[in-house]
């Protein structure tokens, strides 16, 4: 596995507090210029003020506790590889980032839908999702947690849009029937002498990631100024990331950072469950007309041979799962594969 070097801890993200949207016009513009800074020097902040309860987060930790608890056999009979659709569990080591391999399990939820037969080839990521027959309680609190940061989600695309000078509506306009994707994740931790691989260093490749992390546990790195920064959870905040889809959407004026997850030593582990809220896949979000001050700053969609960024959500999504997890995509896609640039 890859060793990782340290890093700086001395800097800190930018935290902003979403519940100044309800404080009055000018607390509401400050908030959107902060949130515009934010994603355009840094990319990643901490968000507080969001109205999830503590009662809802304990339950999704409790939830995500109670299920990798369950026997191997469980959690098994709900494998990824037995989906098409990249959805289940994945075993330990069965993630890959940059080609190596992450040290984790996890059991991918996404939209709960009938599969697509034909259509392009993204259309493959859409079907039910698989869950564990012992746990009943999972699907019922992954539900809830979804309709409750779908909200915060929305509420941060409209400041964005309204900041960047378009109108609140744009993303809600452009955005169609969100193709959202729920991890729960669990690293456990290692023994080896030097810090391992979590996940490696990539961008997500949608639009906005909330990231919850169970308290008094570190682990993410953002990639800043070439230096990677610390960036334990803070009590009550989400840790809040732009994909690639923003980045093309201003045209390089917010930018996809970087970021990546240390193992924990044993035998410590962490939970962290991070939500995924991305357009439709058959949508493509047109340019945003930038005002001329921040237009001038905008320069242009990193340009990286190895991960082109598709304007076409459900191509970037495609190219993601099929690089992350190659056993299903060489079981059920084996077509596609060699395709996933």
């Amino acid at each position: 596995m890859r060793i990782y070097s340290r890093v700086m801890s001395e800097l800190s993200l930018p935290i902003l507090d979403l519940s100044q949207l309800d404080a009055g016009p000018e607390a509401a513009a400050r908030f959107r210029d902060d949130l515009r800074a934010a994603t355009h020097d840094v990319g990643f902040f901490y968000l507080t003020g969001t109205g999830v309860s503590p009662e809802l987060e304990a339950r999704l930790h409790r939830a995500a506790l109670d299920f990798f608890a369950l026997p191997e056999a469980e959690k098994l009979a709900i494998e990824n590889i037995n989906s098409p659709h990249f959805r289940g569990y994945t075993r330990v080591g069965g993630e890959r980032t940059q080609g190596e391999v992450d040290w984790r399990e996890q059991i991918d939820i996404g939209p709960e839908r009938d599969a697509v037969d034909g259509g392009p080839a993204y259309n493959r990521l859409i079907g039910p999702n698989l869950w564990p027959a012992a746990q009943p309680e999972l699907k019922e609190v992954v539900a809830e947690w979804h309709s409750t940061l779908s909200e915060v989600s929305r509420r941060l695309l409209r400041a964005w849009a309204e900041t960047l000078g378009a109108e609140p509506s744009y993303f809600d306009e452009h955005f169609g029937e969100p193709s959202t994707l729920i991890k729960i994740v669990r690293y456990p931790g290692t023994h080896e002498p030097e810090p391992q691989q979590g996940v490696g260093a990539h961008k997500d490749s949608g639009v906005l990631t909330l990231l919850w992390v169970e308290p008094g546990k570190g682990g993410l790195q953002v990639e800043r100024d070439g230096t990677w920064v610390d960036a334990p959870s803070v009590p009550g905040a989400f840790v809040v990331n732009i994909g690639e889809l923003l980045e093309y959407a201003t045209g390089g004026y917010l930018k996809a950072t970087n970021h990546r997850v240390v193992s924990p030593k044993a035998p410590d582990e962490r939970i962290s469950i991070p939500f995924f809220f991305n357009p439709a896949l058959d949508k493509r979000l047109p340019l945003i007309e930038l005002p001329a001050p921040l237009a001038a700053e905008a320069t242009g969609v990193t340009d990286d041979p190895r991960n082109p960024i598709h304007a076409l959500y459900g191509e970037n999504a495609l190219k993601s799962r099929l690089r992350a997890h190659p056993d299903v995509a060489a079981i059920h896609h084996a077509d596609l594969v060699g395709a996933s640039a």
